[in-house]
């Protein structure tokens, strides 16, 4: 199995951080742009789209900043993750979603595409486009 390269990916957006972290850490926040379905119990998150669903842990989250999990498809990597961070310019306040992801290195254009769309999404639902 080939090594998981890292990745990052900034998207400038435009809506407050506080409503901007409703959308990234709650079931029903991802549930309207990042799967079609979400449920949690405790730290362990489901993710359904159509007829498959995939199952992350929320490895950590800062209140208004950050949540970070890891997919429980692929026990033997224990490495990658996937964090999706809200960022503000202190001079501009304006204000960006950094993605942070891991794929295989001759997928990593594709991840990236695919975040793209997740996050075009999102800004359709913030009315952020």
């Amino acid at each position: 199995m080939d090594d998981k390269v890292k990745f990052d990916i900034e998207f400038p957006i435009h809506a407050s951080p506080q409503l901007l972290y409703q959308y990234i850490s709650t079931p029903s926040g991802l549930s309207e742009w990042f799967s079609d379905n979400v449920n949690s119990r405790g730290e362990l998150f489901t993710f359904i789209w159509d007829d498959s669903e995939e199952q992350a842990k929320l490895l950590s989250k800062k209140s208004g900043e950050r949540v970070k999990f890891r997919w429980l498809n692929d026990e033997d990597d224990q490495v990658s993750y996937f964090e999706i961070r809200i960022q503000v310019d202190e001079i501009t306040k304006d204000v960006s979603l950094m993605v942070t992801d891991f794929a295989e290195e001759d997928e990593i254009d594709e991840a990236k595409m695919l975040w793209e769309n997740q996050i075009s999404d999102l800004k359709h639902v913030l009315g952020s486009v």
